[in-house]
């Protein structure tokens, strides 16, 4: 590796020294930049040829330089020869301006060591490509080596020389004198140019008169650099030292043999005996064999005979062989027309460009991208030539590589994507580009098409045209995957959602749809349903394609695994439009299916997913009330302490359906639960304490036994005895109060359930019903946390419902009787009886028991036991309630 570095570097310092000793101190080196050895050319092959740039423009040229040293070996009167000769040739050179010449951009400069010269950029000399290879670089250039003319370049080639003698002969009234391969050079597009005028011949006679060249007599003693080719010289030259015209006919005609036949002319020149080989070659051409001329393709052939005549009359004239079939190729034609479009206006230019799309596939690819691509975008300076020229550089480019695309058209398309001056060549050239957009993204880098593709498209799709929306919105699919996310959001969907609304064009408004339906996979699922969905409903058309399209969007980002819409969504926006669109009038019946189908997809997947997410909830709370009930059946310490706990009410509550009903008791009763285990917050007498502390010990003591199980009762006997109403009610209702009024709580054997009143009830009893008239905890009865209803308090044990027909047992209402009792005050009970009854108060009846009873009745003895402040109470409050009078109805008719 290193010896081949060092191998380069020598090579590279050995081509930088060349170059430096050469053109050292000559003045073109003041304004032109000289680079590599690339060709060489000129009579001789003398002429060095170095691609170079200006400093001041950076236009790139050829430098010519011929280098004194390899005159060294003459003596200084041959070398002043040698040099005078070829400043004349490149002095005329100067003079002389036409396309089939060699162009001068910088004239002839003489220093110590070199003349120099500059013109426009060269590959190489025509000797060269036909493998003359004397004073090139080393090693040899590779483009040189390998380079292969094509027909339609060697076709053009001597069709662009004949043009250039025709002007030599007609215009400048000059004949060359040695055109020959290495006068010859093909300049950086192919084009064939003449150079080498080191021996061209003026006419002596005015210009208006028949023109007359005198032309001097062959010195053998001259050095080979002050004397033609021999070997492309006419014969009269040398023989009968006379020129005319013709004689560079004759060596156009031996140009062509060599062009055919490897680059070997006619015949080999003895240059020692120059006179005797002439005249064997005279002979010879005066009976030319055919196999001389059987490499010519033979529609030339006979031309080329024509031309290599002894007689000069004979040879046709260069502006006759421009007209020569051999010509009419229609590659040669096509290259011909470009160097002519100069003088072509625009009319007969845009006729051209049209057909040319149809040319460009015969011609070989070196032709078009060196020859024709340069002449295509030095049009792009004509706004109104722009749209006739892209579509054939558009055509070059998909033949190119990605480099040579890069390399050679970009640069010049770049303009063209931001022109947008005249607007309807501008509009054209949307049109042409949108059309091509798969080429423009494989072949532009990403930061170009952000910077020049992207800023078209988005000037389409606000276009006036609405074939230009139309193609722009079909092809930007083709490329989303390219465009980051930023432009996309803020630049490209809403420049597509205005099109969409704006826009009268049917066509435009449903490819917009589809657009977005295609590029929604690049788009984040938030921005959809913030952004895309939202934007369906404003869409103000109801015809049956735009409505496709919208089903079409809600489908594609319904299903979507990156996107999806939530079933909120879903529920509150996307299916109450879907369902009012799948109704329009205008939709057939198949379209109609296709919106139930995406509906009924809708409907299944979020009552999937709400169905999930309950069964999920109803597992958390069933887990929740398995934990609550190993709690109650395992109370810890601290539920011990608590008489009330809060998920009592939860549990009743849940059995009853959780009504609204239930909730409002439920609250009264959390909130006055307290006071079960707090006395009221004002002071309390001492008996009231005593109470309250006995009462606590008694339900602790409850709760701590085993649940009892249920009893059954026998019915009580009932006897046809008639009885005495008032007394029957006076008893159920002291029954009543002797529940509730007692200092602790009383089992009482139940058929099958609990009476419950529908207001705050007596403390739950394990596995014993309950019964309570109602009244709160500030009146001295007892509370409990059971709610209106009637349910067991230990479910688990009994297993259901309590009945409302259930019977209370009363015998244990005898225990009490013998106590003594203080009169109580009843007049609040005053209100059950009726009106038409006759009014006589409770106190009364208290005072003055009915005659006749056997025994005191069991209503006064039950307030046997002084309670002053509980009493007081009751007699405060009316006893208008439903729950009583209901039971105090029941029990007069059992009576």
């Amino acid at each position: 590796m290193e010896s081949m570095l060092n191998k380069l570097k020598s090579t590279v310092t050995k081509v930088t020294a060349d170059v430096t000793s050469a053109v050292m101190g000559n003045p073109v080196t003041r304004e032109f930049e000289v680079g590599r050895h690339i060709a060489s050319g000129g009579p001789g092959m003398c002429w060095r040829i170095y691609n170079g740039t200006k400093k001041s423009t950076k236009q790139e040229v050829a430098v010519f330089v011929f280098d004194k040293k390899i005159i060294d070996r003459y003596q200084k009167f041959e070398k002043d020869q040698i040099i005078d000769s070829l400043k004349k040739g490149v002095q005329q050179l100067t003079r002389l301006r036409h396309p089939r010449l060699l162009t001068v951009q910088h004239p002839l400069e003489e220093s110590r060591d070199c003349l120099a010269f500059c013109t426009e950029p060269v590959f190489a000399s025509l000797a060269n490509v036909l493998g003359q290879w004397d004073n090139l670089p080393s090693p040899l250039p590779t483009d040189i080596k390998e380079y292969k003319l094509y027909d339609v370049e060697t076709k053009y080639g001597l069709l662009q020389i004949s043009e250039g003698l025709s002007f030599l002969h007609s215009g400048v009234k000059m004949v060359h004198g040695n055109l020959c391969p290495e006068n010859i050079i093909l300049n950086k597009s192919g084009a064939w140019k003449i150079m080498g005028f080191d021996f061209s011949i003026s006419s002596s006679n005015p210009s208006d008169a028949e023109p007359k060249y005198v032309c001097k007599e062959w010195d053998p003693n001259l050095p080979p650099l002050c004397l033609p080719n021999p070997e492309y010289v006419a014969p009269e030259y040398i023989l009968s030292v006379s020129c005319d015209s013709a004689s560079d006919m004759y060596s156009l005609g031996v140009i062509v043999h060599a062009v055919f036949n490897e680059g070997k002319p006619v015949f080999q020149v003895n240059k020692q005996d120059i006179f005797k080989s002439f005249s064997r070659q005279l002979d010879q051409l005066s009976r030319l064999s055919p196999g001389v001329l059987s490499q010519i393709p033979e529609e030339v052939r006979e031309h080329v005979k024509m031309l290599l005549s002894v007689t000069a009359n004979v040879r046709p004239d260069a502006d006759q062989m421009t007209k020569i079939p051999f010509f009419d190729d229609v590659g040669a034609v096509t290259l011909q027309y470009f160097d002519s479009l100069f003088q072509r206006d625009n009319l007969q230019k845009s006729q051209f460009y049209k057909g040319l799309p149809k040319v460009l596939p015969k011609l070989p690819k070196r032709v078009v991208v060196y020859r024709i691509l340069p002449a295509l975008t030095s049009e792009f300076v004509n706004p109104d030539m722009v749209p006739f020229v892209l579509p054939n550089v558009l055509l070059i480019a998909e033949e190119c590589t990605k480099e040579e695309y890069v390399r050679l058209i970009l640069p010049d398309l770049t303009p063209v994507f931001k022109q947008q001056e005249p607007i309807q060549a501008s509009n054209m050239i949307l049109l042409i580009f949108l059309q091509k957009m798969d080429l423009l993204l494989t072949k532009t880098p990403p930061e170009d098409i952000k910077n020049c593709v992207l800023p078209m498209v988005y000037r389409a799709l606000e276009a006036p045209s609405t074939q230009i929306q139309e193609l722009c919105l079909n092809i930007i699919p083709t490329f989303a995957n390219l465009i980051d996310y930023p432009s996309m959001k803020n630049a490209l969907i809403p420049r597509i959602k205005s099109a969409c609304l704006q826009t009268s064009s049917l066509a435009v408004r449903v490819n917009s749809l589809v657009c977005l339906g295609k590029i929604l996979e690049y788009l984040d699922k938030w921005f959809v349903i913030d952004e895309i969905l939202p934007f369906l409903q404003q869409i103000p058309s109801r015809e049956p394609a735009v409505l496709m399209g919208i089903l079409g969007i809600y489908k594609c980002t319904f299903t979507h695994k990156k996107l999806g819409i939530p079933k909120e969504h879903l529920a509150g926006k996307s299916l109450p439009h879907l369902v009012s669109l799948s109704i329009d009038n205008n939709l057939n019946l198949n379209q109609f299916n296709s919106f139930m189908a995406v509906i009924r997809e809708m409907l299944s997947r979020m009552e999937a997913e709400h169905k999930t997410k309950l069964e999920q909830l109803h597992s958390m709370q069933e887990q929740q009330r398995s934990l609550n009930l190993s709690n109650q059946m395992n109370p810890s310490e601290e539920t011990k302490n608590n008489l009330n706990p809060p998920n009592q009410v939860r549990d009743i509550d849940d059995i009853f359906g959780g009504s609204s009903a239930n909730t409002g008791v439920n609250v009264k009763e959390n909130g006055s639960s307290s006071t079960v285990s707090q006395p009221s917050r004002v002071s309390l007498t001492l008996e009231e304490k005593q109470r309250l502390a006995k009462e606590q010990e008694q339900a602790a003591k409850l709760r701590s036994q085993q649940p009892l199980a249920p009893q059954s009762v026998k019915p009580a006997t009932t006897t046809t005895q008639a009885k005495d109403l008032t007394s029957s009610l006076l008893n159920n209702m002291t029954s009543i109060n002797s529940l509730s009024l007692n200092s602790g709580p009383r089992t009482v054997p139940m058929q099958s359930g609990t009476l419950s009143s529908g207001f705050s009830s007596g403390s739950t009893m394990s596995g014993m019903g309950t019964i309570s008239n109602g009244f709160n905890s500030t009146m001295g009865f007892q509370t409990g946390g059971v709610g209106m209803g009637m349910r067991p308090a230990t479910p688990s044990l009994y297993g259901g419902m309590a009945t409302t027909t259930s019977t209370p047992n009363f015998s244990t209402l005898a225990q009490n009787q013998n106590q003594p009792s203080k009169p109580p005050d009843m007049s609040a009970l005053d209100s059950l009886f009726s009106a038409n009854k006759p009014k006589v108060s409770l106190n009364q009846m208290a005072s003055k028991p009915a005659t006749g009873a056997a025994a005191p009745s069991p209503w006064l003895n039950q307030f046997g036991t002084g309670h002053p402040t509980q009493t007081a109470g009751v007699q405060a409050v009316p006893l208008g309630m439903p729950g009583v009078q209901a039971l105090v109805d029941s029990n007069l008719l059992l009576c």
